[in-house]
């Protein structure tokens, strides 16, 4: 069984298709990025697939249920963190954490949870008076203290530094080791490229493409691009899809390697690629 199975996605707004009829399929234990544009249709499918908004048309799945008409007992396997998450300012840390975990038939202990996300330095503060970072990293404490099988992260490391960006990178790679689905949103495109096992784009309600990080819009086939300078100084800048002639040949006129480059399409390159054209 999938984690997510969707067929045929439809979200209509008045005269507005938000979401026009995607198909997608999550695989358990995998790490799924969903990019995308402000007003692609991103939050609308998350939250549709969380059972936090109603359809219009279409068969969605997740876990093997229909989270429109699931339980209690489903929404204790799916874990979410918010983009903006609420907090109760004046709990400390473990209070919060505690708190949420007895919610939950078989939740984490409050300390491992707090270990898991960095937070043991901080564990006895009240909420009010953490950094914006520490508090998202509250927020993704509250998502996994439950134990989830499914796990929904929304913009996650918004406000943390590239230290603490790094470290919840590990976090997320260490949940998805012990089995754990997680679906990502994300602005940050080489977040996308350092997690996600495979990512799928939107735009104006589709999916306008799906794949892995280094074969999404046909980036792994995508031509080189080879400049260097000549000995009096000419800049030279060539495609080629193959790139290896052209460097032997280089290399045997005497070309200064130092000035030699050769690079393929970064995944923002292939991103606002695939933008541009769905628009």
């Amino acid at each position: 069984m999938e984690a997510i199975e969707v067929t045929g996605l439809r979200k209509t707004y008045k005269n507005r298709e938000a979401v026009d009829g995607i198909d997608l399929v999550v695989a358990r234990g995998e790490i799924f990025a969903l990019l995308g544009p402000n007003g692609a249709g991103k939050t609308t499918t998350v939250e549709i697939l969380e059972g936090h908004r109603r359809r219009s048309g279409g068969d969605v799945r997740v876990l093997g249920e229909d989270p429109g008409k699931a339980g209690s007992a489903w929404r204790t396997r799916v874990g979410i963190v918010l983009q903006d998450a609420a907090d109760a300012a004046d709990l400390t840390v473990r209070e919060m954490i505690r708190h949420v975990g007895g919610f939950y038939p078989e939740p984490r202990s409050a300390d491992e949870v707090i270990e898991l996300v960095g937070l043991t330095a901080k564990s006895k503060s009240k909420i009010r008076t953490l950094s914006g970072g520490q508090r998202r990293r509250v927020d993704v404490a509250l998502g996994i203290v439950g134990r989830p099988e499914l796990l929904f992260l929304d913009e996650p490391t918004t406000g943390f530094d590239p230290e603490a960006r790094r470290q919840f990178w590990e976090l997320i790679r260490k949940l998805a080791g012990d089995g754990t689905t997680i679906v990502l949103t994300t602005h940050y495109l080489d977040e996308a490229e350092a997690l996600a096992d495979r990512l799928a784009v939107m735009a104006d309600g589709r999916i306008v493409a799906e794949g892995t990080p280094a074969t999404l819009g046909g980036r792994s086939g995508a031509a080189a691009r080879v400049r260097w300078r000549t000995a009096d100084g000419v800049a030279h800048d060539e495609r080629h899809e193959d790139p290896t002639e052209l460097i032997h040949r280089l290399v045997n006129t005497g070309v200064d390697l130092t000035t030699l480059t050769i690079t393929r399409p970064t995944l923002e390159d292939t991103y606002l690629s695939l933008i541009g054209e769905a628009r």
